[in-house]
């Protein structure tokens, strides 16, 4: 079984770029898009062809704004949205969807950089990361297979950005955000694109200036973390950089369909 996540940056804008066929030739079950920007009703005529497709958008307060949707061949057996806070769920940014035993998180993680360019929302980034990981620690903890992906606007590890000495006063690579990963993995938590492939070279975002994507001047900010009852199950991870549309591109995992049951 396939899962996959995109931040498509505007899903009525991708939706005019090949969204449909890239859709049909997936072979994915589950799909997480991020910074979806869209309520379920303006979709209308865009949303045609997806017939097949069982669709959950949650949409932000704010209009034309962040956002998370699903596309599952299957319908989930429960979808949560709230993170127990307003200052979180106006934001329109989680979905905990259940499938059997597989609960799978579709996230848009904030960006820590404020108004005038500087990092002060980062304590609300982080704020939020931990309203994340303290949800899910009571299944986690009882073995549940649990999947979160999305957009997680950090960078780990120096690998994971082109120019990482450029960009260490940067949100997305700061000490304090690339430490509250550290603590997801500390707690069993896998990023499952690494424990497949350690090399370097592999973003899923690029600036969309000039020649910025063709040259591979990217980041990694888009993951699927395993828990470590899911990661049993979890047999490939991959990065389609070669899918356009988007400043981002597709990432996702394939797991046995073993990790429903």
């Amino acid at each position: 079984m396939r899962i996959v996540s995109w931040n498509v940056n505007g899903l009525r804008s991708i939706l005019d770029k090949g969204f449909r066929p890239w859709l049909s030739r997936s072979r994915a079950a589950i799909v997480g898009l991020q910074e979806v920007r869209a309520r379920d009703a303006q979709l209308g005529e865009h949303a045609r062809g997806l017939k097949g497709w069982h669709r959950h958008i949650v949409e932000a307060a704010r209009p034309g704004y962040s956002g998370v949707g699903l596309f599952t061949r299957a319908a989930p057996d429960a979808v949560v949205t709230s993170l127990g806070d307003p200052t979180f769920d106006d934001e329109g940014r989680f979905q905990l969807a259940r499938f059997g035993r597989l609960r799978v998180v579709n996230a848009y993680f904030p960006n820590g950089s404020g108004k005038e360019r500087d990092n002060g929302r980062i304590p609300y980034k982080l704020a939020f990361y931990r309203r994340v990981f303290s949800l899910l620690e009571p299944a986690v903890k009882k073995g549940a297979p649990v999947l979160v992906m999305g957009d997680f606007n950090t960078a780990h590890r120096e690998i994971d950005l082109a120019r990482p000495r450029q960009n260490v006063a940067t949100s997305g690579f700061t000490p304090e955000e690339r430490a509250e990963l550290d603590r997801w993995v500390a707690a069993g938590w896998v990023d499952t694109f690494r424990h497949y492939q350690p090399g370097a070279g592999h973003y899923s975002w690029w600036s969309q200036r000039f020649g910025v994507r063709e040259k591979n001047v990217g980041w990694r900010i888009d993951y699927v973390l395993a828990s470590p009852a899911a990661m049993r199950f979890v047999r490939g991870a991959f990065i389609h950089a070669h899918v356009t549309g988007s400043d981002h591109c597709p990432i996702g995992v394939d797991v046995e369909d073993a990790i429903l049951g």
